[in-house]
């Protein structure tokens, strides 16, 4: 099965595309966990429309705000010091594979893309600082885009995060050709001579093109093959995609 375009006609008012980004989740996170060790696993993270906390205080009154039973009844909380603007990752489609040895400690993180992710500057950079944490924090990470609906490179925009480079700030990180990059890539922290470095594993497709596999470097050394195909095609069939000649 070759990768659909699921954000355009026909198959976009066929199916619904958040629904098929649920399910691949949850077949990837199946197939990850027949390869995985003992002490590992792996579970998907699919919130669409993701809230935070409404202000609602601010209409009540601070001295309304819900506290613990046990907290002392004087205390309420200061007014803050700073407020910002702020934008929080506003969708997640993930699959999170976790070692239990001593935790469940996160030691590897996929991300499917969103349109959301895609959209304004804001939710760029929300995105864009999600990945960098876990590479920071040495988590093996692939990210996997196949959304047609937007331009934005959130790769580039992650490579001139890491690299301080300084993307123009003022607009989207948008390519300049007229049809979407599609991608999936892999990254994987690792230490050589001393030095620090990131490894990439990255490959461009269009929608007629059959989805590659790529290594997810889990914490400690320890690599599976992600095979996007295999998973990709189970969707399609379990969701009946392949039946509707789309």
């Amino acid at each position: 099965m070759v990768l659909l375009d699921h954000f355009h006609p026909p198959l976009s008012i066929r199916r619904h595309w958040h629904a098929f980004h649920n399910a691949w989740a949850t077949y990837i996170s199946s197939d990850l966990n027949q390869r995985l060790p003992q002490g590992y696993f792996a579970e998907p993270n699919v919130q669409f429309g993701i809230e935070i906390d409404v202000a609602t205080f601010e209409e009540l009154g601070n001295d309304k705000v819900n506290l613990p039973l046990d907290t002392q009844p004087q205390w309420k909380p200061p007014t803050p010091s700073q407020t910002i603007s702020f934008q929080p990752t506003s969708e997640a489609v993930e699959i999170s594979i976790f070692n239990t040895e001593a935790g469940p400690i996160l030691a590897g993180a996929i991300e499917l893309v969103s349109p959301a992710n895609k959209d304004r500057l804001s939710h760029q950079n929300a995105f864009v600082a999600k990945c960098q944490t876990y590479l920071q924090q040495g988590i093996g990470l692939v990210v996997i885009d196949v959304v047609t609906t937007r331009n934005a490179n959130l790769h580039d925009a992650l490579m001139a995060q890491i690299s301080s480079l300084s993307p123009e700030d003022s607009r989207d990180r948008t390519s300049s050709s007229r049809q979407p990059t599609l991608y999936a890539v892999a990254y994987r922290v690792i230490e050589r001579s001393e030095q620090p470095s990131l490894d990439i594993w990255h490959e461009s497709f269009n929608i007629g093109d059959s989805l590659p596999t790529l290594p997810l470097w889990l914490r400690g050394g320890l690599c599976l093959p992600v095979d996007l195909g295999a998973t990709y095609d189970r969707t399609c069939r379990e969701q009946r995609i392949i039946f509707d000649r789309v």
